[in-house]
């Protein structure tokens, strides 16, 4: 993988973007760049869940930000859910070589703690890791401290480190 493109669903704090970006940088050895933003619409939004389904949302990436030899990951606040889950932190598209990650379930406040931005941060860097991985053809881990685990909360998620594992990082630099 070359490059990996972030991009912002709607408005998303630039800083935070930039911070990501570089960061990823660090874990997969690929120059990062923060796209422009990606309109999204609230109307997009499943008028009985409020929640915007993954596949959509995906398809419309892909379709912004086609990616021969990288990953696009798209970075939004909307509550996104696919046909089999209630809810989901995120969601890849291997085919497509996308990723996205929601903010929504991500944050402290939505579990009634105070506003933590580091904390925040932390999950969505984990969160991106973990989806670009996917982007990247790596499957679910076993090891609960790789971001590759499955988060079925987001407990999993803060008891994860942001780099890979072993051997996910052996798998990770077969698939680059």
């Amino acid at each position: 993988m070359s490059e990996i493109s972030v991009v912002p669903i709607n408005v998303i704090d630039h800083q935070v973007l930039t911070r990501l970006a570089l960061c990823l940088e660090e874990r997969f050895l690929a120059t990062c760049i923060v796209r422009a933003s990606l309109p999204i619409p609230k109307t997009a939004l499943n008028s009985v869940r409020k929640q915007l389904f993954f596949g959509s949302l995906a398809t419309k990436l892909a379709a912004a930000h086609e990616s021969r030899d990288g990953a696009v990951l798209g970075i939004t606040e909307f509550d996104l859910y696919k046909t089999s889950h209630h809810f989901i932190f995120g969601g890849s598209s291997e085919s497509h070589h996308c990723a996205v990650v929601s903010l929504h379930r991500l944050r402290p406040e939505f579990y009634g703690e105070p506003v933590d931005d580091n904390l925040l941060f932390q999950r969505l860097l984990k969160e991106s890791v973990h989806e670009i991985g996917h982007a990247m053809g790596l499957k679910h881990c076993y090891n609960a401290r790789c971001p590759m685990y499955y988060s079925n909360s987001v407990f999993d998620t803060d008891n994860k480190f942001s780099n890979f594992c072993e051997a996910c990082e052996k798998r990770s630099r077969a698939n680059r």
